[in-house]
């Protein structure tokens, strides 16, 4: 009887606890749930959009081997515009820019590699302005390369970039200033770097020395 009775008071008071906060409770319960639900479909969204942009820079790449750069240019955008924040989209219009220019295009190339410098990583930026710099050169907008060459490269990209500059003023007849554009790409760059050879090609085709290399980390 005692056990009965004590069973009642714990009944009493837990309808008494849920009449206060069951509502309460209900709702922090539906929205754990729906943030849990909300974070799966996150999760399989995501990997739902990785495969597909996946699927489609293979194709981009099955049409830049077979030349068809009407094709490379239609998949890269589709890749842009749905799947913009990507790795894939970077990737894209990198090479959409690359069968661009291979197709005489330049100013597709040019609004490639331009959407990679506003819409990529700091790496794949650094890799977009130093082509994009390159394209200027061959339209012989140099003023207008330099000035891409002045903004911010990560730290192993800054020889190839005063590397770059330097063909830019040798395309300016402003051999002094290739020079040490030359000589500063040989500093940055390391001792290993199999492009040093050509840019102390570049340097001592202008009367330039050499540079001490860039001690290996």
């Amino acid at each position: 009887m005692a056990y009965d009775l004590e069973e009642q008071e714990q009944l009493a008071s837990l309808k008494a606890f849920w009449n206060q906060y069951g509502n309460l409770l209900t709702w922090v319960l539906i929205v754990a749930l729906g943030s849990y639900a909300g974070y799966n479909y996150w999760n399989s969204h995501q990997r739902t959009e990785a495969a597909e942009a996946s699927g489609l820079y293979d194709e981009l790449n099955k049409s830049l081997a077979a030349k068809d750069n009407a094709k490379v240019q239609r998949i890269a955008g589709d890749v842009e515009s749905k799947f913009g924040s990507s790795v894939y989209a970077q990737m894209s219009a990198l090479a959409a820019a690359k069968s661009a220019f291979d197709a005489n295009d330049l100013k597709t190339a040019k609004a490639q590699l331009q959407w990679v410098v506003e819409h990529g990583n700091d790496e794949y930026k650094s890799i977009a302005k130093l082509r994009l710099s390159g394209v200027l050169l061959d339209e012989k907008a140099y003023d207008e390369g330099l000035k891409l060459l002045a903004t911010d490269f990560l730290p192993q990209f800054s020889g190839a970039a005063a590397d770059r500059k330097g063909d830019i003023l040798v395309a300016q007849n402003k051999l002094a200033e290739a020079r040490t554009a030359y000589q500063a790409a040989l500093e940055a760059m390391d001792k290993k770097n199999p492009g040093r050879q050509l840019v102390q090609l570049k340097l001592d085709a202008i009367g330039g020395g050499t540079a001490a290399p860039k001690a290996a980390a």
